[in-house]
């Protein structure tokens, strides 16, 4: 176990246990394991934060990933438009619904879609993109879904990791990640920056027929007991976990915030160091850091983890190989070279410890035996 965590989940845990050990003993009082009065309160409230009309509790961030296309009524062979350089669940849901993953190339900066590369990849056979708000900002929804309109696509925002972040519209007026395209996925996975103590997901969106087909679609099926209306799966968020992450939702503003005082410190740090590219902030997203990730230049990233590892300190590669080079997918044909921006992300990018419980001091080390590593 590394001296110096990615995360510190138990330091958290202490900053808010008494409200967080009443909730649960709450839940216990009452019960009400499995759709209790604890999920409805969370679901209200994260209603009420991300000004949507409509968030759906599930199992998990992927299960709430294909909750959402089922919903779409998307058919076997169906083109979906993702990115390679994010997370397995973001395509392994497309597979195994037997739609067709169309991977495309990222903005180096951003490490989000191209969008050149989005536009040039429909086809006949597309129905829907699929963006990542990777490491907590948002990709270029603005003209993702200038192209959804244009040809008629869904849009399913992956907000696993950008939970909090606001994206600015066209026309001025900001929207919370997940909320803009037609349903939005999220993960509750203890990790990011909402996060409960097991597994937890959530569906978003402001379409009210998308709404209740998620919701029947999540509960085998049913709008009423014994009366299955849809093809569904068991995928339900449970009453402790809804408990736990309705007193952490009150406190997601200042850890997003800690989060982004923490990665300013970091880029002063790092700011001149030429061997070292800082996160790109855009003008059009916030950031809400899920990762601080570097980008390494004419230096072997992997013996730097090494050495971080060798001081005691965790760090980690999202992703060490890209989606479209993993076994599982090379029946869909893609070779190295195909994929340059994110084939060459995946041999460079190197995370720092990143969360609400970051101190000074802390990070203070971690920086100096990065600059250590440099001379």
């Amino acid at each position: 176990m590394p001296r110096i965590p990615m995360v510190d989940l138990v330091g958290q845990y202490h900053n808010i246990k008494p409200e967080v050990d009443k909730a649960i003993e709450e839940v216990m009082e009452t019960g009400t394991f499995i759709k209790g009065p604890a999920v409805k309160q969370f679901q209200t409230n994260l209603e009420e934060y991300l000004d949507v009309k409509h968030v759906i509790p599930c199992g998990n961030g992927t299960d709430a990933l294909q909750i959402s296309m089922m919903a779409l009524g998307l058919q076997p062979g169906d083109e979906v438009i993702t990115p390679s350089f994010t997370f397995i669940a973001t395509a392994e849901v497309i597979a195994l619904l037997g739609l067709k993953p169309v991977f495309v190339d990222v903005d180096p900066d951003t490490f989000t879609l191209n969008m050149d590369e989005v536009e040039k990849s429909i086809t006949s056979n597309t129905k829907a993109i699929l963006p990542v708000h990777l490491f907590g900002q948002c990709a270029d929804m603005n003209r993702i879904m200038h192209l959804a309109e244009k040809h008629n696509l869904s849009v399913i925002e992956d907000t696993c990791q950008a939970i909090g972040a606001e994206y600015t519209l066209k026309d001025g007026s900001a929207q919370q990640a997940g909320t803009i395209g037609d349903l939005g996925a999220m993960s509750f996975f203890p990790s990011k920056n909402l996060g409960t103590f097991g597994d937890g997901g959530a569906i978003f969106t402001n379409n009210e027929d998308l709404a209740e087909k998620c919701r029947s679609i999540t509960n085998h099926g049913m709008k009423r007991k014994y009366y299955h209306d849809d093809i569904g799966v068991n995928s339900r968020l449970d009453s402790l976990h809804a408990a736990i992450l309705d007193v952490k939702l009150k406190y997601l503003d200042t850890y997003i915030a800690n989060r982004q005082k923490a990665a300013e410190y970091y880029n002063r740090a790092f700011k001149n160091i030429p061997q070292l590219q800082t996160p790109f902030i855009k003008k059009d997203s916030t950031h809400v850091y899920h990762q601080y990730t570097l980008v390494t230049k004419d230096i072997d990233r992997d013996k730097l983890k090494e050495h971080l590892s060798e001081q005691g300190i965790a760090s980690a590669v999202y992703y060490p190989v890209p989606i479209h080079l993993q076994n599982a997918y090379q029946h869909l044909g893609y070779k190295e070279g195909d994929l340059p921006v994110t084939e060459k992300l995946s041999k460079n990018v190197i995370s720092l410890p990143m969360h609400t419980e970051l101190t000074k001091d802390i990070q203070d080390e971690i920086i100096e035996a990065v600059k250590k590593f440099l001379k």
